[in-house]
């Protein structure tokens, strides 16, 4: 599993957090929102800005050598999927709301179910 894996697994992942935001927003007829980082948290924003000046550390460039390590960094993503479409949630109208954080939350359960099995067909 090198660089492109990594990446290409932490945006599905995003994806699918973020998908029960567009999906709610096509139900009720509206244009589904773009993925920018208005649904990030403006500390972590800085954070991010402050990382990327410094350019891409080492570490995304080494391969987690073994299962665990690959099923732990798939959580971690997963987890922060959820908080980013969580966010989103949060801007919405309150009508709106626990109906986006109960999806975004089926999201995230469904998306650790399936983690495991991730891992090992990556092998």
């Amino acid at each position: 599993m090198g660089f492109p894996n990594r990446l290409s697994r932490g945006v599905s992942a995003c994806a699918l957090g973020l998908a029960a935001v567009a999906a709610q927003a096509q139900t009720e007829g509206e244009q589904a929102p773009r993925h920018t980082d208005a649904v990030v948290d403006p500390t972590v924003a800085r954070q991010q800005a402050r990382e990327i000046a410094q350019g891409d550390p080492a570490r995304w460039y080494r391969n987690d050598q073994t299962r665990q390590a690959r099923l732990k960094t798939l959580q971690k993503e997963i987890g922060a999927a959820l908080n980013e479409a969580r966010n989103a949630c949060r801007k919405q109208p309150a009508a709106e709301r626990g109906a986006c954080m109960k999806e975004a939350n089926a999201t995230w359960q469904q998306d650790m179910a399936q983690a495991k099995a991730q891992v090992e067909q990556e092998q």
